[in-house]
């Protein structure tokens, strides 16, 4: 593979950090519990929690959950975003583009879209095809593979790379979709690109590395990364950069992702409903509600692209 070095090496240490958490972090798993006919006993439970949420002191703890989640103040809508980046976000009804004036183009029904090194082009995938497109819809090619998931893209104007996730596998492809070849085995956890031409990811033991140039692993210290990380404690998510909490709140955190500039974090919050965005340095938090209904459900990925 050709030598290359990656543009906004910042952008993709702090993806990489992301890998590294991602790799580690399980979740507890539900037990439902089994259903029985008590209907009385039933019944009395749903009678007495009605009056406990009727009476003041109920009102007053309802209130108080209500404003525990989500920021106070939040625009209705997403009137704007604070920088004049672009998002590229993927959900239910999926990939969408949004401007920085707060204008949204629906791609098509892709999911898991990534912006090429300098935002020019778009990889997502469909159910067995990996699919390039340019930033108004038009497909410029496909590969199909089976479950593709998880594309990032790296490289320069004249020569590109896409890693992704298929059947088990991690795979590398170049930008034009030629050449694609099989790496090895890979855990279903999205792959990024470290600065130059080294991509991390997980086998399912832990978190490696693999150099496009000499074909070969990379020690596990080269790939030790900072950046925006989001930790869970008890019902709470915390944003902390630097070691230091720069928001929290009632919930989950879903992903947290650096502007362009570096001047600003998204975070995206579904169990309020909300995009929070947060600056840096002089400290501001803007919030943005309603966001599943803006696209169809709230959306699981979201990148910032480009400089302007």
């Amino acid at each position: 593979m050709k030598d290359f070095r990656a543009p906004n090496e910042p952008e993709a240490a702090e993806r990489a950090w992301q890998l590294v958490h991602a790799a580690y972090r399980s979740r507890e798993p539900v037990t439902w519990p089994r259903r029985h006919p008590r209907p009385l006993i039933a019944g009395a439970v749903v009678a007495a929690a009605v009056a406990a949420v009727l009476s003041p002191p109920g009102r007053s703890v309802v209130h108080s959950l209500r404003k525990a989640v989500g920021v106070e103040n939040a625009q209705t809508e997403l009137f704007s975003l604070p920088t004049r980046a672009r998002l590229l976000v993927s959900g239910r009804s999926g990939t969408w583009i949004v401007n920085p004036d707060g204008s949204r183009r629906r791609l098509g029904a892709y999911r898991d879209a990534a912006w090429s090194p300098h935002g020019l082009f778009i990889v997502a995938v469909k159910r067995n095809e990996l699919v390039a497109l340019d930033s108004k819809g038009n497909v410029r090619w496909t590969l199909p593979r089976r479950s593709p998931r998880f594309p990032t893209w790296t490289g320069t104007f004249t020569d590109t790379r896409i890693a992704y996730v298929a059947g088990g596998r991690l795979h590398i492809v170049a930008g034009d979709g030629t050449g694609d070849r099989t790496i090895g085995p890979a855990a279903h956890v999205p792959p990024v690109w470290r600065p130059g031409r080294i991509v991390v990811y997980s086998n399912g033991h832990g978190v490696v590395g693999y150099d496009t140039r000499s074909q070969k692993v990379v020690r596990h210290a080269a790939l030790r990364v900072g950046g925006p990380t989001i930790r869970r404690r008890a019902r709470q998510s915390e944003v902390v950069l630097g070691g230091r909490v720069l928001f929290r709140g009632t919930g989950v955190f879903d992903q947290v992702v650096r502007s362009p500039d570096g001047r600003w974090l998204l975070v995206t919050w579904p169990t309020a409903d909300q995009w929070i965005f947060i600056r840096i340095k002089p400290r501001k938090i803007v919030g943005a509600s309603r966001i599943s209904g803006q696209f169809g459900g709230f959306p699981t990925t979201a990148s910032w692209c480009c400089r302007r």
